[in-house]
């Protein structure tokens, strides 16, 4: 029997190939030196509380921003996360909640609350994206209006149930999300981690996801292939509301209250995030692990401010700098990978 054997790789194609998964790992030799760099030059940094802290404090924005790189991989951009999460968290708030404009319901058990306050919530934002999705597939509406205004009329509906007054007197169940812990990490941590394991197997591994990547990088194709390019553009917009009302209703659990303003400036890291990560900023390329090494990155960059004292207001202008620059790379890497071929 003749056997071909393969012939041995080149050291240009070795290079090649360490070059290709530099920049489709980019966010996590980035999220290393960050580390490396605040651990040996801010005390405290590297210790085992900070590190947690930081998974702990980024699970409402990574959240967000696993949903935001759904529609984006798919062509599309969502601006209402951020308020949706904050009408997800009021309504949660007011109907379980005993102070403010809270009504006081009861459940029996009293540990219903936590699945009750949940299942409305993210019933309430897979709504709202599904109206986004549905304006934008079959209103033809360009997305950035259509989210844009649902930024603004869900930030209204917000303050319009509210009053402009909190809601307070969560039940005890409800906060011990944000503080119980599971195996020595807080539970959003686990809940993070659960959201980007999922959606980044649903990305890589399924039809739904494949679907995704096509039609955001190259529409016509897909439709001759035969993707239901308008059901999955509306399908991503209802996982993002989804993802950012479990967003908004971990930050309720975490403030213990909700205000009209709950998940304001959420959006900005989200996005940050989602560019740091890779996610092509045109569509139809991304994955939800590079997106999580930018959310721990921004988390890292934020510690690292708190640490050394510096205003709070240093952690936005990182956070701009770095989509600057992720957007400045993205054709640089294009030609990269161009030239390598």
């Amino acid at each position: 029997m003749d056997r071909t054997v393969a012939p041995p790789a080149s050291p240009t194609d070795d290079r090649r190939r360490w070059i290709e998964r530099g920049l489709e790992h980019l966010a996590w030799l980035l999220l290393l030196v960050a580390l490396a760099v605040f651990s040996a030059s801010i005390p405290g940094f590297s210790r085992a509380d900070t590190l947690i802290g930081i998974l702990d404090q980024s699970a409402a924005t990574g959240i967000l921003a696993a949903g935001l790189a759904l529609v984006i991989i798919a062509g599309q951009i969502d601006l209402s996360g951020e308020s949706v999460a904050g009408l997800a968290a009021m309504a949660a708030a007011m109907a379980f909640g005993t102070g403010g404009v809270g009504m006081g319901w009861t459940i029996d058990p009293a540990w219903l609350a936590v699945p009750a306050t949940l299942a409305g919530a993210i019933l309430i934002g897979a709504l709202a994206g599904l109206v986004n999705g549905v304006l934008v597939v079959q209103a033809r509406i360009n997305p950035f209006i259509v989210t844009l205004g649902a930024y603004m009329v869900l930030r209204g509906v917000t303050l319009w149930i509210s009053g402009g007054h909190r809601a307070a007197g969560l039940p005890a169940e409800i906060l011990a999300v944000a503080t119980g812990r599971a195996l020595g990490l807080p539970i959003p941590a686990w809940i993070l981690g659960a959201v980007f394991l999922a959606f980044g197997a649903v990305l890589r591994w399924t039809n739904f996801g494949r679907g995704l990547m096509q039609v955001g990088g190259d529409p016509q194709a897909a439709a001759h292939a035969g993707v239901r390019a308008g059901q999955l553009v509306v399908v991503a917009f209802a996982l993002a509301g989804g993802l950012a009302a479990l967003a908004g209703w971990l930050l309720l659990a975490r403030a213990t209250m909700a205000t009209a303003y709950l998940g304001f400036g959420l959006l900005l890291p989200a996005f940050a995030a989602v560019a740091i990560g890779g996610v092509s900023l045109k569509g139809g390329a991304g994955r939800l692990s590079g997106v999580f090494a930018g959310v721990l990155l921004l988390g890292a960059i934020d510690a690292a401010i708190r640490l050394t004292g510096l205003p709070a207001e240093t952690a936005q202008v990182a956070q701009a700098a770095l989509v600057l620059a992720a957007v400045l790379l993205e054709p640089l890497k294009t030609t990269i990978r161009e030239r390598l071929r």
